[in-house]
């Protein structure tokens, strides 16, 4: 009795807890040398931050630490930056100017980039993974660049050009002909820190493991908003058309964005049993913002369901509030169906019997004469 309380409290406490959106904001310039200053407002919905959590994390060999770099996530930054650079030297600086931002904080196990940016702390190996995801979004050329004795990463980076604003020599590896310029991506120092071809001196000399970046992640169920503008605030509603099922029915879910735009995407997000988030489906909205989507249950289980909008330039994404679904097993239904027929019928044959049973009638005491 008391599993059975707990269980269902911690499900309401879960379907009532609203979803947060965490923001933060980048100084750019518009090339290293530059006055002209911008801030670039970066929003994370919490669905989306949560699905990075809930990846696997581990690393078996050099070649995983390709499958960090989610292009598609941060793409949204990159477009940005395209609106403010025309070269791609300039856009590479820029994407340096945002990581050297973010505090240094030695950090185990490795994360993704949406991790690291919610969370605003990581070190040479997280950063490395944001500046290559937003540079290949970008449509650069870019490879991971590993340092096994030194235990230290950056990125390198092909230009159209040598590098017109590097202090000194530029520095590049080659790999298979093509020259990678060296971008380091930790330091401090958002306005005068390291620029692409500069190489810090303990690693002029290094031989780093190139790792190339055809396992990057390909696809995501969402991605982050960005924009130069304050975002302002988008609500989603979602509701079900039922709360309990039996296994194999279907259940319609519901739902509108406000502001109410028509044919936006939206994630709808699904954890079973304890499982990691995982995406549904992805539905578009109507002219007024409001989408449906019909879902068959196939597996019985606890289910628990959200809806996620990414935003865009102007309003910053936003997720639902969390519905929880109980999806019943055939079997189980059937069996409890059977347990109460055969209860009826037992209390049905009790009470026929007792009205069968011949009564005892009392008989008077004898008066003596």
């Amino acid at each position: 009795m008391l599993t059975v309380t707990f269980s269902l409290v911690a499900v309401f406490l879960f379907s009532s807890c609203l979803a947060e959106t965490y923001n933060l904001s980048y100084q750019l310039l518009d090339n290293p040398n530059g006055l002209k200053h911008y801030r670039l407002n970066v929003a994370v919905s919490q669905s989306l931050y949560e699905y990075y959590k809930d990846k696997n994390h581990r690393l078996s060999s050099n070649s995983d630490f390709a499958k960090f770099v989610t292009p598609y996530s941060l793409k949204p930054i990159a477009e940005n930056l395209w609106k403010i650079y025309t070269d791609d030297e300039d856009f590479a600086n820029g994407v340096l100017m945002i990581v050297h931002q973010i505090p240094y904080k030695e950090t185990l196990p490795a994360k993704y980039p949406v991790e690291t940016i919610v969370e605003n702390q990581g070190d040479c190996d997280l950063f490395s993974y944001i500046a290559a995801s937003i540079l290949k979004a970008g449509g650069l050329d870019v490879v991971l660049l590993y340092y096994e004795s030194e235990e230290h990463m950056n990125i390198g980076v092909h230009l159209s050009h040598k590098p017109y604003d590097v202090r000194g020599q530029a520095y590049y590896v080659t790999y298979n002909g093509v020259q990678y310029y060296i971008a380091e991506c930790t330091g401090d120092n958002w306005r005068d820190g390291w620029r692409v071809g500069e190489c810090p001196d303990s690693l002029r000399y290094a031989s780093p493991h190139i790792i190339t970046l055809e396992n990057c992640e390909q696809i995501a169920p969402g991605q982050v908003t960005a924009s130069y503008k304050t975002l302002a605030a988008s609500t989603i509603t979602l509701t079900a058309s039922s709360s309990y099922v039996i296994q194999g029915s279907t259940v319609t879910l519901f739902g509108k964005l406000s502001p109410g735009i028509q044919s936006e995407n939206i994630t709808i997000y699904v954890k079973v049993n304890g499982f990691p988030w995982t995406t549904m489906d992805t539905v578009k909205t109507d002219v007024n913002g409001s989408f449906t989507y019909t879902w068959r249950t196939e597996r019985a289980g606890i289910y628990y369901i959200r809806a996620s909008w990414s935003g865009n330039d102007d309003y910053a994404g936003a997720d639902s509030t969390i519905q929880n679904i109980t999806v019943m097993s055939v079997f189980f239904v059937l069996l409890g169906v059977i347990t109460i027929i055969l209860v009826c019928i037992g209390l049905f044959i009790f009470l026929i019997s007792r009205e069968n049973q011949p009564s005892l009638e009392t008989q008077p005491p004898e008066i003596p004469s």
